[in-house]
């Protein structure tokens, strides 16, 4: 029988020496996010599921989880728009509740976590991008109440900055892979608006701006993208001649 290779480290100290000797160069940032959170799953106590939360311009999204519950009580704070998860990313606070059976804030949300068998959770800030209003919240969802202690806490703060760093690459590729999209269909527009413009220049004996307002004046009168125009016009040859 083949010996496990990789066994589940025994606690969080163990937990946190297998981040840092991650090669982080050949993870992707999903891929390290999802180990940190199935470590922090494996070493910290309650049994519990965990989530990584990302906050742009507070536009929450759960970028990653262990598990449907703690998903699904990512959504249930975004429905409410408040929340542990929530008021850690939006405070940059550690956030706990140690009963939600009991926990008085936002009791629009904790009975039905407790009905959904969280009984305490942790709600860890990542500092990410302050001027850009990125944050995030690591969230430790325990199936047993008063789950955490002082060591807990500490241990689940260590995971925190292996988590901030791999959202804040992602975003940063996110935005980077955005831009570029953007920039190609502006690309496009502007070769197929050309193609155009050539098209009537050619039909109607006109200037590159005479072809241009003209595409202008059947976009105003048709309302209708001139780049659409231009694309109908470069394709089937037909314009809408006003």
């Amino acid at each position: 029988m083949a010996s496990n290779e990789n066994p589940q480290p025994g606690n969080a100290a163990e937990a946190l020496e297998r981040l840092g000797r991650l090669a982080l160069r050949e993870l992707s940032m999903e891929s390290l996010l999802q180990q940190v959170a199935e470590l922090s799953k494996t070493v910290m106590p309650g049994n519990p599921e965990t989530s990584v939360l990302l906050l742009v311009k507070d536009k929450p999204t759960t970028v990653v989880s262990t598990g449907q519950l703690a998903t699904d009580l990512d959504e249930r704070q975004y429905e409410r728009g408040h929340g542990p998860c929530l008021h850690a990313a939006r405070t940059g606070e550690l956030t706990e509740i140690a009963d939600t059976r009991t926990e008085t804030r936002w009791p629009d949300y904790t009975p039905r976590a407790a009905e959904r068998g969280n009984l305490s959770s942790l709600s860890i800030p990542l500092a990410i991008d302050e001027d850009e209003q990125i944050s995030g919240a690591l969230n430790i969802y325990a199936r047993e109440a008063d789950a955490f202690d002082a060591d807990t806490r500490a241990a689940g703060t260590g995971f925190a900055p292996y988590a901030a760093i791999a959202v804040a690459n992602m975003h940063a590729y996110q935005s980077a892979r955005n831009m570029a999209d953007n920039l190609q269909v502006a690309l496009e527009t502007r070769a197929v608006i050309d193609q155009a413009k050539g098209i009537l220049m050619e039909r109607y004996k006109l200037t590159a701006d005479e072809a241009f307002q003209v595409l202008s004046r059947a976009s105003m009168n048709s309302n209708r993208k001139v780049r659409d125009i231009a694309d109908e016009l470069v394709h089937t040859g037909r314009f809408p001649i006003q």
